[in-house]
């Protein structure tokens, strides 16, 4: 076995969480609740395309949860929530519950039964009854970036959000990365190719391009340029203005 110096990693911290991209489009979600937390959940739901259906009593519906039904884009069933019914008997199963509710017990009954059908679940403000936390989000089109205290101080991840959020704004990141994805596309069209040498080729030409050019320079790239771009792609990725000056 290979010996190693005692510094030859660098140290790595525990006690965080896996912060990952949950793809939720097109599934079933549950939200237990109706009031502002549950509303604020919705949100998050809503701009991941989830299929949403929200259980609480006709009262503890938010104005904005009201408007989200009568828009079509949330469901509403109008009663208090029933395990049996909505989670053990349930012809399809959620995949995830958001529990957003005053009461305790009933809170860490339906954890507990979430938890026995394997169902992700997330109990607000009861860190110990959850399976996945949400973070302060920043959101610029395709941008997303997230802030957690791992439970630990919400109010606090807001502020640290919106530091970065100042930072941010400053350029138009997310219209680069728009145009950037673009560029992926047309270049996976041209070179379609499913090799890892292929693979690795495309990927490397576009790091070279999201290097080299500001961005600034990438949110201004259209579709004219992008053919342009592509033109080069067996010589190494032009500068910017190389391309504007043959567009």
């Amino acid at each position: 076995m290979p010996t190693f110096e005692d510094k030859s990693f660098a140290d790595i911290q525990g006690g965080g969480s896996l912060i990952v991209a949950w793809q939720l489009k097109g599934k079933p979600v549950t939200v237990v609740g109706g009031g502002d937390v549950a509303t604020g959940r919705v949100a998050h739901l809503i701009a991941a395309d989830a299929i949403i259906t929200v259980i609480c009593p006709p009262s503890g519906l938010s104005p904005e949860l009201q408007y989200r039904v009568a828009a079509k884009q949330i469901i509403h069933v109008p009663r208090n929530f029933d395990i049996e019914h909505d989670l053990r008997a349930a012809s399809q199963k959620p995949s995830m519950v958001l529990v957003a509710i005053d009461s305790s017990s009933a809170s860490t009954e339906i954890y507990t039964e979430c938890k026995a059908l394997r169902i992700p679940v997330n109990v607000a403000d009861v860190p110990a009854e959850c399976d996945f936390y949400f973070g302060s989000m920043y959101r610029d089109g395709p941008l997303q970036v997230m802030v957690s205290t791992n439970g630990n101080g919400p109010k606090m991840a807001n502020l640290v959000r919106r530091r970065i959020e100042d930072e941010l704004k400053q350029e138009p990141f997310g219209l680069a990365i728009e145009r950037l994805g673009a560029l992926r596309r047309r270049i996976r069209e041209k070179i379609p190719g499913s090799t890892s040498v292929e693979m690795r080729k495309r990927m490397r030409w576009v790091s070279q391009i999201s290097e080299q050019w500001t961005i600034a320079q990438l949110a201004n790239l259209d579709d004219e340029m992008i053919e342009k771009l592509i033109l080069n792609i067996e010589v190494g990725p032009p500068s910017y203005n190389h391309i504007i000056a043959k567009t």
